[in-house]
């Protein structure tokens, strides 16, 4: 585990405490609000920059990520990268290139991310890109929760990896205490 960069999240609050429901569904005593560390220019330079040096010599064409968690992360690995970025976004819960966003057949894509604990929104860009044409050439991501095992067969790298405890919603000890649960993630939008 990279400390240098629990530490800032820790520092800026962006590692919450509580009882969430994740994105994916399951429960969680814990939280990773990437937006919290994103808003601050030097660290989303710097975790963008390690998710950047290590798909350097990827000949990496497009730049894409799910919205709304990925964008920024996306965005700024984009710059780094030098080459064009877009996002993938659900309209009626389906995701989809949108804004005239399109992939060419045969262009190498960087699929970025925010936060991984299912995999469940990089496997939908994966996707998307898949059926353009495009070739998925890798994703990066900045918080791995699943400490290695979501596996989207291909080249991948998490700037921080650990282990995060996780409940199905029936067995949530948290919801049995009857502690209110917060839904922080972006799904809905």
């Amino acid at each position: 585990m990279d400390r240098e960069i629990l530490d800032i999240f820790h520092k800026t609050g962006a590692l919450l405490e509580g009882h969430f429901k994740l994105t994916s569904g399951l429960h969680s005593p814990s939280y990773f609000q990437c937006a919290l560390v994103l808003q601050y220019p030097e660290y989303s330079t710097l975790l963008a920059g390690r998710i950047r040096d290590y798909f350097i010599n990827h000949d990496i064409d497009v730049v894409i990520a799910p919205a709304v968690g990925g964008i920024v992360v996306g965005q700024e690995v984009g710059r780094l990268m030098e080459t064009r970025t877009i996002f993938a976004e659900r309209e009626a819960g389906v995701m989809q290139l949108r804004r005239n966003f399109v992939l060419s057949k045969d262009e190498r894509v960087l699929v970025c991310e925010d936060v991984v604990t299912t995999g469940s929104s990089v496997f939908e860009v994966i996707e998307v890109v898949k059926n353009a044409g495009a070739v998925v050439a890798g994703v990066g991501y900045i918080v791995d929760r699943s400490n290695g095992r979501v596996d989207f067969q291909t080249e991948q790298f998490s700037v921080l990896q650990m282990e995060i405890i996780t409940y199905q919603p029936q067995v949530c000890p948290l919801c049995q205490q009857g502690i209110p649960v917060q839904k922080p993630g972006s799904r809905e939008i």
